[in-house]
């Protein structure tokens, strides 16, 4: 299975670099199973492309997850899964989206939503990306 680039979302103004988004939301995806063994990552140019990034951002992640053996180049076709970089159980996957809620909420308590609205924005959004 090739996974598409419109399943990738970037946000140039988050603080994050692009190409640490790119590779969060890859690890992402293999840790939840999205992603396994032998799948193919979309060419450096249809990510660029969808993305609206410049192709060395793309080439800069795929370089990085290459360098962690979390994917391999296959001549002729691209970037290929090569193992999970994360455990796979809940509780680690939980723990790795903690900190992302965390700023979640603090951002919230910044600009001064209570516990009700921060949970109506979070099940909102649940409700949008429903898989």
């Amino acid at each position: 299975m090739t996974i598409q680039p419109t399943q990738f979302e970037v946000h140039p103004s988050s603080g994050v670099p692009i190409y640490l988004q790119i590779i969060e939301q890859i690890n992402a995806m293999i840790a939840g199973g999205y992603l396994v063994e032998g799948d193919m990552l979309p060419s450096v140019r249809q990510m660029a492309t969808e993305l609206g990034v410049n192709p060395m951002t793309i080439s800069k992640s795929y370089s990085k997850l290459e360098a962690d053996e979390v994917v391999g180049r296959v001549r002729g076709k691209g970037m290929q899964v090569l193992k999970s970089a994360h455990s796979g159980n809940p509780q680690a996957r939980m723990q790795e989206l903690k900190p992302l809620m965390e700023q979640a909420i603090i951002r919230g308590r910044q600009l001064g939503l209570n516990d009700e609205q921060i949970q109506s924005v979070v099940k909102k959004l649940l409700r949008e990306y429903k898989s």
